[in-house]
């Protein structure tokens, strides 16, 4: 059996991204969601518009309670970290 490519998540846990690297890509496309790939040190991109939109319903960001950002950024984190980016 072929092994699906590795999520952030996995290069996180292997130490081929950062946890700071995460951050910095979350921020990036909080400042700019139109923001093109995002290039981790290790080479890998990741094209976070995409994998935000693939995993993330604005509808359903609406309907949860709190502050809207601090949710928005929580469903963004889990998206980049469920991603599989392009290798190096």
């Amino acid at each position: 059996m072929i092994a699906a490519p590795p999520t952030v998540a996995d290069l996180r846990r292997v130490g081929r991204i950062s946890s700071q690297e995460i951050v910095a890509a979350i921020d990036a496309y909080m400042h700019n969601p139109s923001v093109g790939p995002y290039e981790f040190a290790s080479g890998h991109r990741l094209d976070i518009a995409a994998a935000v939109a693939s995993a993330v319903s604005p509808e359903d960001i609406a309907r949860r309670s709190g502050p809207h950002e601090k949710t928005f950024r929580v469903a963004i984190a889990m998206a980049v970290m469920a991603a599989r980016p392009n290798p190096a």
